[in-house]
């Protein structure tokens, strides 16, 4: 049988040989569309297009009735791309067989049967995993695309290198959405920081991190390498905050102020952050006071030189005007206390910050946004966990950001929650609400994340929690202003309970309960007698 001679793609002109279809290759051009260099018609003249920015001339889809390009065209017809995906991943039990299968007989929405059963040839078959998918390339499903992939981006590195780099890429490839992780493979700076270390240009230590040109995606890549044990766990906060003071004495032109600052944060500051990190060990240490006391002093120090003032020469009364420029000028109390006990100036007197009451959310609207965090299918489940923890509990958004999934404990079949050393039970509804989180997790984790993670609400950053401004966030769009419904939330508790039991329950200082108390006008005096009046009637 003769073989079929392949059709022209290129007319040779001036006695030049034709190009047929498997021959020829489309001119490099920039794509007056997207702007990249790419293979490009009329690139000869007009306007260069490429082959992703054609326009495709659209038809009416046999599924869902819409004018658009067809992505295939099928025995029912043409069909677009979206309706054409859906239908490659549909699955249901086939009538014939009963396995979970993609249906295809017959053509249509109404399939019933799969492609053996039916006795028609499959198609749409992963050439390594032999899953019914859509592929991505080269016969392979976007998974097994991905699990290459993966590889070759650390085959630079050899298997027993650095063997952390075998838990990454079990990360990457594990995550939720082969195809973002596929873009980030492609396009991430992170991803390219990777390939530098596997390749031996950038080592794999915390130090040439730091030093990287692209920080950002330097940071999100030494998550990915501490979760999976390729690097060694450090406080990050502590890391940035050590950075970030670098920057700040490099900012001071005074020698002399330089130099009382960097004492100030190198024994004062830095070391009291420090011993914090050790002695409350945690995910991330809360390093913003830090960083606001810091630059009140730096600016404290630059007005006192403007008003040819020196810390040793400045009195009380210049203090006194100094704290009247703003509310932010307070911060540096603590500074003053500190060069004072080291005989840099006389003793000054700062007043410390006033403890202000604030808002509270209406007890009404309250309650409207728990039943609506409770009943509304909606909203993601990390809105309502955390929405009903802030609305019932009264927890900070600090704390419930760390929350692992071992604080969320079932016995006799009630759902407890543990925020300081005892369990609290929660209701039904939520009890609910924090099993589907635990056992469906988020919808969307970073990519590198383990397949594994404690944290009840895992953040974008691999390997580690959401964080309480983000948190915050995603609670404002239903309509839930984080510190008014907390001080609802404790006010509401504070009048139902003594103090003792709400500090032991919440996690809260026995301070702090007593405050919340004489907020909500309670007067437990009585309780004692009151609960050994009310079990002695028992029967």
């Amino acid at each position: 049988m003769a073989s079929k001679i392949p059709g022209v793609a290129h007319r040779g002109r001036g006695g030049r040989a034709d190009v047929c279809v498997n021959c020829y290759r489309m001119p490099q051009a920039l794509c007056t569309a997207c702007g990249r260099r790419r293979p490009c018609n009329f690139a000869g003249g007009g306007s260069p297009v490429c082959k992703t920015c054609t326009p495709r001339a659209a038809s009416v889809c046999a599924r869902c009735g819409l004018d658009r390009p067809a992505a295939a065209r099928w025995p029912e017809g043409p069909v677009c791309d979206t309706c054409y995906t859906s239908a490659l991943r549909r699955r249901g039990a086939c009538t014939a067989c009963g396995q979970q299968r993609r249906l295809i007989a017959p053509p249509g929405p109404g399939a019933i049967m799969c492609a053996d059963c039916a006795g028609l040839p499959l198609t749409h078959v992963c050439a390594l995993c032999g899953a019914e998918d859509k592929l991505f390339e080269k016969g392979r499903c976007a998974r097994c695309s991905l699990r290459d992939r993966a590889s070759d981006l650390l085959a630079g590195a050899g298997t027993g290198a650095i063997p952390g780099l075998t838990a990454v890429a079990g990360a990457i490839t594990a995550a939720r959405n082969p195809y973002s992780a596929l873009n980030w493979l492609r396009t991430s700076g992170a991803a390219a920081i990777l390939a530098e270390i596997t390749a031996g240009r950038t080592a794999l230590t915390h130090q040439a991190l730091d030093a990287h040109p692209n920080r950002r995606s330097a940071d999100y890549l030494r998550h990915m390498l501490t979760a999976g044990a390729a690097l060694p766990a450090r406080d990050e906060a502590l890391a940035r905050v050590e950075l970030w003071s670098r920057e700040v004495l490099g900012a001071i032109s005074e020698t002399a102020d330089r130099r009382l600052v960097q004492a100030y944060l190198t024994w004062q500051v830095l070391q009291r952050l420090r011993r914090r990190s050790q002695t409350s060990p945690g995910p991330r240490t809360i390093t913003g006071g830090a960083r606001h006391q810091v630059l009140a002093v730096v600016a404290f120090l630059t007005w006192l030189r403007q008003h040819s003032l020196t810390l040793a020469s400045c009195g009380q009364g210049d203090v006194e005007t100094w704290l009247a420029t703003g509310p932010a000028a307070y911060d540096v109390r603590d500074f003053l206390a500190w060069a004072a006990a080291r005989k840099h100036c006389p003793v000054l007197q700062v007043p410390g910050p006033q403890r202000r009451t604030g808002t509270a959310t209406d007890p009404g609207q309250r309650w409207e946004l728990i039943h609506r965090l409770l009943r509304d299918t909606t909203l993601d489940l990390t809105d309502r966990a955390a929405g009903c923890l802030l609305l019932l509990f009264g927890q900070h958004l600090s704390r419930t950001a760390v929350m692992t999934t071992s604080q969320i404990t079932t016995r006799d079949g009630q759902v407890l929650v543990r925020f300081g050393q005892h369990e609290v039970p929660v209701p039904d509804s939520l009890a609910q609400i924090l099993t589907d989180l635990i056992r469906a997790g988020r919808s969307h984790t970073a990519t590198g994340s383990p397949i594994t993670s404690p944290w009840l609400f895992p953040g974008g950053m691999p390997g580690q929690p959401i964080t309480p401004s983000r948190l915050g966030e995603r609670l404002r769009a239903p309509g839930i202003r984080a510190m008014p419904g907390r001080r609802a939330a404790l006010i509401d508790l504070a009048a139902q309970l003594p103090a003792a039991v709400l500090a032991d329950c919440l996690n809260l200082s026995p301070g702090t309960a007593v405050r919340w108390m004489h907020q909500a006008g309670a007067d437990w005096n009585r309780y004692a007698a009151g609960i050994a009046r009310t079990r002695d009637h028992q029967p």
